[in-house]
């Protein structure tokens, strides 16, 4: 493989978030050049279903002074001078059905700061706009910036009443200040106002390279086609983010919970044993993964063992440092006084012995049965097992109808 010179990292993991086809996956190819829609499912359907990935660089014209001097391009389309790369960013683009809120969770775990995408051809709020910034609120995102799509496809009137909706929607919540982008991201209009506000207001945070490398793990591929020569295959790719530490080219890693095997007729899981023979963003090769963003690991195990996203919510780290595996899980719950993502006004109910719960940490989804269940304390064992520290936040869907709807959010004990 190739080396090629990368000029600059990813500093920090950007999300898109909103209701379905509000336009995130558009934003992502107007911003980065790429559709992050590239499983067969996704084509056919129109849909995002798994998180997407790309890194998008920001440019600075230094002659110009008007918001037109910030670009995704290296030449500034207002003057035609060198601009300057201020930094890298990953965005990804979380799903907005309804159906694959565990997905978007998953997204949201591992994410700095979020784009909140709003269709001006639809009324605001939608179920999964409301559900979307309900979960940024409870995973304590602090950086929201709003963006009004698609205001190419409506009257003026119509796009100035769509602006009172969003404000009024945002009143009362933690976003209410939050920036209000109108654009259009199947022109590219007001991209470059866009850019200017995620530079003044998405900061990088300061990150701790020092600590135990923690990298969650949102895919995992096998990128072998059929029939592939035994000498030529090549190992297991995950794909994600790092959390905290750094992961390098020829370190031994550990990836826990890990792979489920059937034995005896009990399911089991066994962590992988590992070493990094590669480092990519986007598309480059690097040394090393640093913390806040997206990276795949190239490694030596089995590619059978991580196809079709079979890791995602694991983590991986160095051997013998990662948090605990837990099978049953202790939470101090806080609950919502309204369910959120349905249409009806549904009054959240105190969670119940028995009870099947949806529970999102870190990068990973898993299913928990409640098996105590007191005033604000519930214990749950769970259908697969996660690594996580204690503290860790957890949010917590019931299953209503045929989904599950987010209720609350609780934290490891």
């Amino acid at each position: 493989m190739t080396k090629k010179k990368l000029v600059n990292e990813p500093e920090m993991n950007i999300g898109l978030f909103g209701h379905v086809d509000h336009g995130k996956t558009t934003l992502v190819k107007s911003l980065s050049g790429r559709w992050t829609d590239t499983h067969s499912e996704e084509m056919k359907r129109g849909i995002t279903i798994r998180l997407g990935y790309a890194n998008i660089n920001i440019y600075e014209c230094p002659k110009c002074k008007s918001s037109e001097r910030f670009s995704v391009k290296d030449k500034c389309s207002a003057c035609g001078s060198k601009a300057k790369l201020l930094r890298t960013i990953s965005l990804i683009d979380a799903p907005g059905h309804e159906s694959l809120m565990a997905t978007m969770l998953s997204g949201a775990a591992i994410i700095d700061g979020a784009l909140l995408l709003v269709a001006a051809n639809e009324k605001c709020p939608q179920p999964q706009t409301k559900e979307h910034l309900m979960a940024l609120q409870i995973i304590g995102i602090k950086k929201v910036i709003v963006v009004q799509n698609k205001v190419d496809t409506v009257s003026k009137e119509r796009a100035e009443e769509n602006y009172r909706e969003i404000n009024e929607f945002l009143k009362g919540t933690e976003y209410e200040k939050a920036p209000l982008i109108p654009i259009s991201a199947q022109h590219a209009i007001n991209i470059d106002l866009l850019l200017e506000k995620m530079e003044e207001l998405f900061r990088t945070p300061k990150r701790d390279t020092k600590k135990d490398p923690l990298f969650f793990i949102a895919r995992s591929f096998d990128i072998n086609s059929p029939g592939t020569s035994p000498s030529k295959i090549s190992g297991g790719i995950l794909g994600g983010s790092m959390k905290q530490g750094v992961l390098s080219v020829g370190d031994e890693i550990e990836i826990s919970p890990g792979y489920k095997i059937e034995k005896k007729g009990k399911t089991e899981w066994k962590p992988i044993f590992t070493t990094i023979v590669g480092v990519k963003t986007d598309k480059f090769e690097v040394e090393s993964a640093n913390p806040g963003g997206s990276y795949a690991l190239l490694t030596l195990f089995d590619p059978s063992i991580c196809k079709s996203d079979s890791l995602l919510g694991s983590v991986a780290g160095l051997k013998g440092k990662l948090p605990p595996v837990h099978n049953s899980l202790s939470l101090e719950v806080n609950l919502l006084d309204r369910v959120v993502g349905t249409n009806e006004d549904l009054k959240v109910e105190h969670i119940k012995p028995n009870e099947i719960l949806m529970l999102n940490v870190n990068s990973a989804a898993t299913v928990g049965v409640v098996m105590e269940s007191y005033k604000n304390k519930v214990k749950c064992n769970l259908k697969m097992p996660v690594c996580a520290e204690k503290g860790s936040r957890v949010t917590i869907s019931r299953r209503l109808g045929t989904r599950f709807r987010l209720i609350g959010y609780g934290n490891i004990v």
